[in-house]
């Protein structure tokens, strides 16, 4: 059967092994030349398809739910679930998304993109199912990354305390963005190596009920002394204290062995774990042998793997990574604490020169901010460096353990604004709203590199606490390099008919649009707004009391955004208000190119001209 013609999983569940080994060998090409052409997530992808694939013969998709934690890995199960013919358009404006979307298909049984979720959706699934005296199976595919989070032990402690039924397939590839670390990474690994063990247990078990009179009863025995036997052999005392069974760990590239063992657990009334090992980046050999440079990558060249449209220029990440590097040199006191990121969060650098400063603490949020808070009430000067997305978890942390107290963390908040490809759960867009509702925190938005590293330096010398926000790419604007001052607004370009104030990657729109409105006849100045929490008032409330048309602009929700925060600060003041605030509509972004997106909601140059030229003209 050719893959075009797979519409349902239906389709899939008479095939034999050999058609089964070629549809993957099929899906694998298909993901790679989509991939290589769209970007996206390849190297989890690749390593679960026969693991998909496996799920998908096992149960009834759409009946039964399949969960995708994080929801990286799900191209298989779009391409099977009645989507091959659209996946070329995959995570392109109007396009199909990189992460399951209940929305698209209802074999999308949950919307993911953050990790760890899987387990409590599922299990919150089950018991919705039974209180309906419904009848269908729940399954959560969880990769080992994500079982660094802490709600996966939430879960997991309610699940295995009320022995509700619960299938948890643990994908153990031995990655998650980076190197999987601590305890769990290394007891994963353990149970990697313990394949004998459930070959061994049925032929015992076989051989002991096959005793004439007292074949049961020996049986029993060995029951009760297996767990021993299994600790020596399997180590999973850390599944079946929480109250889980723990089958394997069986070869997740093995389509018929995960079907036979899926097919055998799948009725069982207790909570059981399915760990299932695979190789990252199967079948693509620099994926392989790189998985985290694939992990989520932009389009490259099929024939060596090599980005599309030249060298790679370094992102803010990266260059606020190497100038702290630089610090602490001289500064013992420095150090970097990401969330399974250190690399993609531009700290690689940091880690090899520090490798005792530097605290990769896996999937946890959470944790990361109040450890940092903890170092900084001891002496150290911590700078914690995750997505502005992901740190929306941290949110009660940031508040009590580090402002409250006022302790001098850092929080670099990358891929701040509109993050395109990945859609809803990567945009960066709500961070400042919330921010700037914690007292003690001061937040601030750098337009280029130099004012990067003044907002660090600043931060150094600071008592208290600060985020910087800054977009993955460095602005590109026609601005001079100016004297900058934390906390102090700087105009960049001068106008008598208008003003925008907008900060970090919008004022290259702003300076666009002002160039386009000039020719109109319309002389619009542009400022630099860069302290976000508190704004610079001095700055704001002269511009409001000369009379000229105040207009604001910023790549994040109106919504508790910026211009809230100037119209706010306007009202206590009793003075104008701005002309117009220009930004994103209280709604989730769908995913797509950056600029198509800033073109539809109007933040683009042209959209910005048009919205001052109608408010300003005669």
């Amino acid at each position: 059967m050719n893959l075009s013609e797979i519409k349902s999983p239906a389709s899939i569940k008479s095939l034999s092994q050999e058609e089964l080994q070629a549809l993957a060998k099929e899906i694998r090409e298909k993901i790679i030349r989509t991939v290589a052409v769209n970007g996206g997530h390849l190297a989890s992808n690749l390593g679960a398809v026969e693991l998909t694939i496996a799920l998908h013969r096992a149960f009834d998709c759409p009946q039964d739910k399949i969960i995708f934690d994080v929801g990286h890995q799900c191209y298989t199960h779009k391409i099977l679930t009645g989507r091959y013919d659209r996946f070329e358009t995959l995570r392109k404006t109007d396009g199909i998304c990189g992460f399951p979307r209940r929305e698209e298909s209802p074999c999308d049984a949950f919307d993911t993109g953050h990790a760890s979720t899987a387990l409590s959706a599922a299990l919150g699934m089950i018991r919705a199912r039974d209180l309906k005296h419904e009848n269908y199976r729940v399954v959560a595919v969880v990769g080992d990354g994500a079982m660094t989070g802490g709600m996966v032990y939430e879960a997991l402690n309610d699940a295995g305390s009320g022995k509700t039924p619960f299938m948890l397939v643990l994908n153990d590839n031995g990655m998650s963005i980076s190197r999987n670390v601590g305890a769990l990474s290394r007891q994963l690994t353990r149970l990697r190596i313990s394949r004998g063990w459930l070959s061994m247990k049925k032929r015992i078990s076989d051989a002991l009920r096959k005793i004439p009179v007292c074949g049961e009863r020996l049986h029993d025995v060995f029951e009760n002394i297996k767990n021993r036997i299994r600790n020596i052999l399997v180590k999973d005392k850390f599944f079946s204290s929480l109250g889980f069974s723990y089958f394997g760990p069986i070869d997740g590239h093995d389509i018929a062995g995960m079907e036979r063992v899926f097919r055998q657990l799948k009725d069982l009334d207790r909570p059981v774990v399915v760990h299932v090992a695979t190789q990252k980046g199967c079948g693509f050999s620099q994926a392989e042998e790189k998985p985290e440079k694939y992990h989520g990558v932009a389009p490259f060249r099929l024939d060596n793997g090599e980005l599309r449209g030249g060298v790679k220029q370094p992102s803010l990440g990266q260059i606020a990574g190497e100038y702290i590097t630089q610090l602490a040199k001289t500064d013992s006191r420095i150090c970097a604490v990401t969330a399974a990121m250190t690399d993609s969060a531009g700290f690689g650098g940091f880690a090899k020169q520090f490798p005792d400063r530097t605290f990769d603490v896996g999937i946890a949020e959470e944790h990361a901010v109040t450890m940092a808070a903890g170092m900084a009430a001891a002496g150290m000067r911590p700078f914690v460096a995750i997505y502005e997305t992901f740190f929306q978890r941290a949110f009660d942390q940031i508040t009590e353990d580090v402002c409250l107290q006022n302790l001098p963390v850092c929080l670099l908040m990358d891929r701040a604004g509109l993050n395109g490809d990945d859609g809803a759960t990567h945009h960066g867009i709500y961070g400042l709203a919330m921010l700037r509702a914690i007292p003690n925190l001061k937040v601030f938005a750098p337009r280029n590199p130099g004012e990067m590293k003044a907002m660090i330096d600043w931060a150094m010398k600071n008592p208290g606490p600060c985020a910087i926000l800054y977009p993955r790419t460095v602005p590109v604007m026609d601005a001079p390099e100016g004297d900058y001052h934390p906390g102090k607004w700087e105009t960049l370009r001068e106008g008598k008919d208008a003003v925008a104030l907008s900060w970090s990657s919008m004022l290259t729109e702003c300076l666009e649009a002002a160039k386009l409105l000039e020719k109109d006849g319309i002389s619009m100045g542009v400022v630099n707004a860069s302290a976000l929490y508190p704004l610079d008032e001095t700055c704001l409330l002269d511009l409001m009391k000369s009379g000229v048309p105040v207009f604001t602009a910023e790549e994040h929700s109106l919504s508790g955004g910026f211009g809230s925060a100037v119209a706010e600060c306007c009202a206590r003041a009793q003075c104008a208000f701005p002309k117009d605030m220009l930004g994103l509509p209280n709604a989730f972004i769908e995913h797509g190119n950056r600029k198509e997106l800033l073109h539809r909601y109007g933040l683009d140059a042209e959209g910005i001209a048009r919205r001052v030229k109608e408010a300003v003209k005669p």
